[in-house]
């Protein structure tokens, strides 16, 4: 197979990168600019960060999509983990075709859909928008994307030490704790932090499902780009951009951990008499 990098490739390459991440590197640089003008360079400042600091509304959307975040990404990780480990545990069951495309599905599913979705479920049951109706919003679309990175560590988990574990007389639940969950631990931190990534980013969902009190910090740039970009939208936007790609970064790193680490541990078991 010839996988020789052809000038048609690499133009076609620096173009599509160049079209996604120009205009983010733009924003961030911009958030650095003297001038109120957005597009106007007027030399560098840092004066934007800390007016963004005295936007008492930004600030308030910051610290609910913080809460909403870390709640989210610790919640999912639990349910999408134990949602993993009875898939991949238990081949066969009643409704496990249902149970399995319930939790793919929202992965598909566009946001307009779930949004509204879960907007006529709140309303049916009369449950008031808000903090809450958020969290459950974000909870059900995270845990799925954490069920599916855990469950791509538990395809290829040796359950060898699990058995040695429990011939030897070790608990069931023991057992998970001090075997399953270690190994398993770089792909739950990697799903934790894609859920906290995802949490954070989403916009359209949290659009149907907020109420008062509950404004998120998508949300609340938004509402203010609609009537005009300023430097602080700016300024918070590349905080925003820094932690989403911290996260997406410590994301991968510990799913190539955790791969790393079972090839490691399938040439120790090759190699072991």
């Amino acid at each position: 197979m010839n996988t020789r990098l052809t000038w048609f490739n690499a133009t076609s390459l620096t173009l599509g990168f160049l079209f996604l991440y120009v205009p983010i590197l733009l924003l961030v640089v911009f958030s650095f600019n003297e001038s109120r003008l957005v597009t106007v360079w007027a030399g560098f400042s840092t004066k934007w960060y800390v007016e963004m600091w005295n936007n008492q509304g930004l600030m308030d959307a910051a610290w609910v999509t913080i809460r909403i975040g870390l709640m989210t990404a610790t919640i999912a990780t639990v349910l999408g983990t134990l949602g993993a480990l009875a898939l991949n545990r238990f081949t066969r069951f009643p409704g496990r075709t249902l149970f399995s495309g319930m939790i793919y599905a929202p992965l598909v599913m566009p946001d307009v859909i779930t949004g509204l979705s879960l907007l006529l479920l709140f309303v049916a049951m009369n449950f008031a928008r808000g903090f809450w109706t958020v969290l459950l919003a974000h909870i059900t679309f995270s845990m799925c994307y954490v069920a599916v990175v855990v469950q791509s560590r538990l395809v290829t988990f040796d359950r060898s030490m699990e058995e040695a574990a429990q011939d030897l007389g070790c608990p069931p639940v023991r057992t998970f704790f001090k075997i399953t969950l270690p190994l398993i631990l770089p792909a739950v931190v990697a799903g934790w932090m894609l859920a906290l990534t995802l949490s954070l980013d989403d916009l359209v969902i949290s659009s149907f499902v907020s109420g008062p009190g509950a404004t998120t910090l998508p949300m609340k740039i938004y509402s203010q780009v609609r009537l005009g970009v300023t430097p602080e939208i700016n300024a918070i936007s590349t905080i925003l951009i820094g932690i989403v790609t911290a996260g997406v970064i410590v994301a991968s790193l510990m799913t190539r951990r955790a791969e790393i680490e079972r090839k490691r541990a399938e040439r120790l078991a090759a190699a072991t008499p």
